[in-house]
């Protein structure tokens, strides 16, 4: 180590002490406040004795598992205390409410209840319109206008006939004709893979139709420049990170969506079913530390107000939850679930993924502060995360306002062409349910700063049991020292 102008200066301990010489106030890593992934990141960070760990030394009389918990063993006994129920109700109750498949029902042939095949173009013809009466004739799956009729005259102009041939299930090989009508959206192209709809009632010429496009390729080779990213940035974190959003979906996939068509209770579901997410996933990317334990006691606290606000303002704004062609074709194939607790579920799992961020970020600001002065307080730690938890809390509720009006700008447009006051807009169902779904979730993510702030804060300030009762008033000495070799 480079020594500093000032005149180096040397620690005598005793030989019962840890064998840590403290330099200063400052990470003995050289580290500022922050993120970091230094190797005391595997371990409750900091020493026993309320002093940031120094760099391990081979000293004879030094423990062999590297620095000790910033909080004492009965304080971590209280954390473990306060989850290790949780978790065990968690698990009770995804085995109490484990569905074992999805419920099957008979296919409506409407909308997403549709039987579907691939395909693939295997031709395409240039013909006029009218001679292939393409007025009468579904193209690629497109909806009519609203307020036209299916008698409408044929269009002018040149019309795609295309030959598309069945490359799956019983059919396979069969082929059919599709006309896409010059103004389709979509347009279909020599050698292109579709996603074809059966309709088995519907006669034999008109069982078969394109109703969308094959993109699993270049959705897969998305996935896997996102995967790649985020190992190669967040290196081993980001391969748990990536383990643990395909637990996630796992959980949503097999058990939460499932559950709910089942006929549970759609709360009760996604609270269970959130909360197994986020053990998983905050313990799988950051460990099982009390740092950890802290963020998820936080998201706790946060999706349970949400929970009950949510609970209480859908009640009192009479959401229905059944606004649109999807969640009315839900209820018409499961009229027995409850869709306005299908649409707090959905409040409370969107929630949660922010919720991480930020009481992750909250915990970890608190450690780092702890971790560059030992001497701060609760208090004075708290004081000093809030102020970066204010920061949060603007970017994270501007962004979660506008990922919502970012998915609803099509309707938004709706309303805008029709000159729709803002009340009105804000009044219709429709609109009313992203309005309370944004507003309760951005209530929860502001509280769980403060929440989480003051949990961290006395966890991590709590029992220093190894701190010398003769400390000098001071505080720590500042600068750098050079530590005496043994």
């Amino acid at each position: 180590m480079t020594p500093s102008p000032q005149p180096p200066i040397e620690h005598t301990e005793p030989h019962g002490h840890n064998g840590h010489a403290h330099a200063g106030p400052g990470p003995s890593d050289g580290h500022p406040g922050g993120h970091s992934d230094r190797p005391s990141d595997s371990h409750f960070d900091g020493g026993s004795d309320g002093h940031p760990p120094g760099p391990t030394h081979g000293h004879g009389h030094s423990h062999g598992h590297g620095p000790a918990a910033p909080v004492s063993k009965h304080l971590r006994k209280v954390i473990a205390a306060v989850l290790i129920p949780f978790a065990v109700a968690v698990f009770v109750g995804m085995v109490v409410l484990w569905p074992g498949g999805a419920p099957g029902h008979e296919r409506t042939g409407v909308g997403f209840d549709r039987q579907t095949q691939q395909g693939v173009v295997v031709s395409i013809e240039q013909v006029d319109c009218k001679s292939v009466n393409a007025a009468q004739v579904p193209t690629t799956g497109t909806p009519a206008a609203p307020g036209s009729s299916g008698g409408q005259a044929a269009p002018s102009g040149e019309c795609k006939k295309a030959t598309v041939e069945v490359t799956s299930g019983p059919d396979k090989g069969r082929t059919f004709v599709e006309v896409v009508q010059p103004g389709a959206p979509r347009q279909l192209e020599d050698g292109q893979e579709v996603v074809v709809a059966y309709a088995p009632d519907a006669p034999r010429d008109l069982q078969y139709s394109v109703i969308d496009v094959n993109r699993k390729l270049p959705m897969a080779l998305l996935a896997g420049i996102f995967a790649v990213a985020v190992v190669v940035v967040g290196r081993m974190r980001g391969l748990f990170a990536l383990v643990a959003l395909v637990v996630s979906f796992g959980v949503l996939t097999l058990f939460i969506l499932p559950a709910i068509l089942q006929g549970s209770n759609p709360l009760v579901v996604a609270v269970v079913g959130a909360s197994a997410i986020m053990l998983i996933a905050l313990y799988m990317c950051h460990g099982l530390t009390a740092r950890t334990s802290v963020a998820v006691l936080g998201t706790l606290v946060s999706l349970l107000l949400i929970g009950l606000l949510g609970s209480g303002f859908i009640d009192w704004a009479f959401l229905s939850g059944n606004t649109d062609d999807n969640t009315g074709l839900i209820h018409g194939l499961y009229p027995d679930i409850d869709m306005s607790g299908l649409l707090l579920a959905g409040v409370i799992i969107g929630s949660l993924g922010v919720l991480d961020d930020v009481t992750v970020t909250q915990t970890s600001a608190v450690w780092e502060l702890h971790h560059a002065d030992p001497s701060m307080g609760p208090r004075a730690l708290y004081r000093a995360a809030i102020r970066i938890g204010r920061d949060h809390i603007a970017s994270v509720v501007n962004t979660l306002v506008l990922a919502y009006a970012g998915a609803a700008l099509p309707l938004l447009l709706l309303f805008s062409i029709a000159n729709s006051s803002m009340g009105s807009v804000a009044n219709s169902e429709l609109v009313a349910e992203e309005i309370v779904r944004t507003l309760v979730g951005s209530i929860g993510l502001v509280a769980s700063v403060p929440v989480t702030t003051v949990l961290a804060a006395l966890v991590v300030s709590a029992d220093r049991p190894g701190s010398p009762a003769g400390a000098p008033a001071a505080g720590p000495v500042r600068g750098r020292g050079r530590r005496r070799k043994r």
